[in-house]
């Protein structure tokens, strides 16, 4: 089936390139990451086919684990790195355990001879001194020359020939070091170390806090970070993208794939709308941006047991909550629908009555992720509480009550949500994604949502919380990825255009 002509063609592949990836320049610094990267190509090129070596699958990996850290980093808020340790029940927590409490029992029993046997304290003593100047910053010559002349290793190896370690001393100073480098939530457990006095529990603590400060200080430079790489992400991370091309130049297939079925899609709805109009020209157009969108909304509905396209495999996390969070919204919605349709006369007057269904059905849809859930019983569950409450505000008015023939079709049609081509669910359904589909629609830069299709007001508020953060991901990943999305849709729209680098425009 013919496409376009080629002023059309070229016209369209520039305007796609230009919409997905100007609006980085507006929004964000276009210096690199760092000094290494800034005289890498923003645009992708294309690289010859060739057979990837091992060293080049791991260099894409850790490329591919930077730009993924570096991403969570700046779009999560919440996101920081946690002290973790094994089960104490599993098996790796019991060998740790084994494992070291044999170690602190043999420096245990070396301090306890007589004379006492300092090598593994002294050991211990120069770890902890490696720590501490970790955790300084450029300039702080004072306390670094402090900690190397009283963690001196050598001194104190003299010491213990002559028996005159003064090991509490040592462990003091320690303490009072940490305390001066300590974030202030660590300060109790500094006041726990001062109040130990066996020296040996002493030092198996001042590890124990020494990794908490591990963490807090790479929290901490997590924080000082953010502001930068949010300044720089698009660059950054187009740029990392492009190395990971480099080194494997199957990393888009999946990518042409997604776009390819969306074209597919496309088509195919063409084509029946022109069967359904004979005289209707049958030579179609194809709008690039449409496609792109199209394969967005899918996202919505994707199984995430497959592999999800290369370019969003750093917002796959939160597209899969979306898409959880939509068919919880979309059950909700269902449920107040029918309940509307069938009792409706007699809520009518029933102030926030809708809101009072939606109390009653997001506590038993919650986990409804689960795979362990079970829909069909929790649609029970809400039927019978609904027919529950709308009895009782019959009741409160002096109205007789639903009989139990309308309670059983209330209760039915509400079980019937989860069958598949439900008529109720499909309606929901495709008001959703009409919803999301013109929020894509909207520009980057406005602000307003579009109007809420009927049968979704009572589940406003949430739509519009879900719509931003799903805008927010899409917009985002044009940005990074127009340029790689434009030579792709150019290649399979436009084949006889010729082809080259999606230039990324600069102001």
């Amino acid at each position: 089936m013919p496409l376009n002509d080629d002023q059309n063609s070229d016209s369209d592949s520039s305007r796609l390139s230009e919409s997905t990836a100007s609006s980085s320049d507006s929004e964000y610094s276009r210096q690199s990451f760092n000094s290494d990267s800034s005289s890498k190509p923003s645009s992708p090129a294309s690289s010859p086919p060739k057979i990837i070596t091992f060293d080049e699958l791991m260099a894409a990996a850790r490329n591919l684990t930077d730009l993924t850290l570096a991403h969570e980093i700046a779009v999560n808020a919440n996101f920081c790195i946690k002290h973790e340790d094994f089960p104490r029940n599993s098996f790796a927590g019991t060998v740790k355990q084994i494992v070291h409490k044999a170690f602190w029992d043999h420096l245990e029993s070396e301090l306890n001879e007589d004379p006492p046997e300092y090598e593994h304290a002294i050991k211990l003593f120069e770890e902890i001194k490696e720590i501490l100047l970790s955790f300084l910053t450029p300039g702080a010559n004072r306390i670094q020359n402090q900690i190397c002349e009283v963690l001196d290793t050598d001194l104190i190896r003299q010491q213990a020939e002559h028996n005159a370690v003064d090991i509490h001393g040592l462990a003091n100073y320690i303490i009072n070091t940490m305390g001066k480098l300590c974030a202030p939530i660590r300060d109790n457990d500094i006041k726990q170390l001062k109040a130990t006095d066996n020296i040996v529990e002493l030092l198996r603590q001042i590890f124990h806090v020494l990794d908490l400060m591990k963490v807090d200080m790479a929290n901490y430079t997590i924080q000082n970070l953010r502001p930068y790489l949010q300044r720089n992400l698009v660059d950054y991370e187009r740029t990392k993208f492009q190395e990971i091309l480099e080194e494997t130049p199957s990393a888009l297939d999946l990518t042409t794939e997604w776009i390819k079925e969306s074209i597919e899609d496309e088509l195919s709805s063409i084509s029946d709308e022109s069967s359904s109009s004979p005289g209707a020209d049958s030579k179609p157009v194809i709008s690039p941006t449409l496609v792109l969108n199209n394969g967005y909304l899918k996202l919505l509905q994707w199984d995430y047991r497959k592999t999800i396209p290369e370019t969003l495999i750093t917002d796959e996390v939160r597209l899969q909550e979306l898409r959880e969070k939509l068919n919880q919204l979309k059950i909700i919605a269902c449920v107040c629908l029918i309940t509307n349709n069938m009792v409706g006369a007699a809520i009518v007057d029933v102030p926030d009555f809708a809101d009072q269904l939606k109390r009653i059905s997001v506590p038993l849809l919650e986990g409804m992720n689960k795979k362990t859930f079970d829909l069909k019983e929790a649609l029970n569950a809400i039927g019978v509480q609904i027919c529950s409450k709308v009895n009782r505000s019959l009741t409160e008015r002096g109205l007789p009550t639903l009989n139990a023939e309308m309670q059983s079709n209330l209760m039915g049609q509400i079980a019937h949500i989860v069958e598949e081509n439900n008529p109720v669910s499909s309606l929901i359904d495709k008001r959703i994604q009409f919803f999301m589909r013109s929020l894509l629609a909207l520009p980057s830069f406005q602000k307003c949502m579009p109007s809420m299709p009927g049968g979704l007001s009572v589940i406003q508020t949430e739509m519009e919380f879900v719509g931003s953060q799903y805008a927010s991901i899409v917009n985002f990943n044009k940005q990074v990825y127009g340029p790689f999305y434009a030579n792709i849709l150019r290649k399979l729209l436009f084949p006889e255009a010729p082809m080259g680098k999606a230039e990324t425009p600069t102001n």
